[in-house]
């Protein structure tokens, strides 16, 4: 499989954040606004957190807490897995498999590449799939 920077080649380079003071509610209408299901947290340009849908479901609506009154970094993911854009899609499968996430911030040294999702790994794996499929296709009709 593909190393992560070979994805986002073909997507424009957007890096949806928020800080950690900004309401859960203000995370709620970025999250909707921007069509995505998690942002980044960024503090002074450093990363700091992903506060995603599910940190919402979880440990504001389940909770009976107020989205207009809490904030972000009091339900942010504050440990934040992260690969690099040389990292092969198949592993970050794997991580995101075997730790029960659906985004990774893609980190170059200290420069922010880009956040990946399940949903760009699985177009790709899509993709891959309909390129081989076409190919033999394409052979067994010749």
């Amino acid at each position: 499989m593909k190393p992560v920077s070979e994805l986002f080649k073909n997507r424009p380079n957007t890096l949806w954040s928020i800080s950690p003071d900004a309401t859960v509610f203000d995370a709620l209408k970025e999250l909707a606004e921007k069509g995505v299901g998690a942002l980044m947290v960024m503090e002074n340009g450093k990363l700091v957190g992903i506060v995603s849908e599910r940190d919402y479901t979880r440990k504001i609506a389940l909770q009976g807490k107020n989205s207009k009154e809490t904030h972000v970094r009091d339900i942010m993911t504050a440990d934040v897995l992260v690969v690099s854009p040389k990292t092969r899609s198949r592993e970050c499968m794997e991580i995101m498999a075997t730790k029960n996430i659906r985004h990774l911030p893609v980190v170059d040294g200290t420069t922010i590449v880009g956040m990946l999702s399940i949903r760009d790994l699985m177009n790709d794996i899509i993709k891959d799939h309909e390129s081989t499929i076409a190919h033999l296709e394409s052979y067994i009709h010749q």
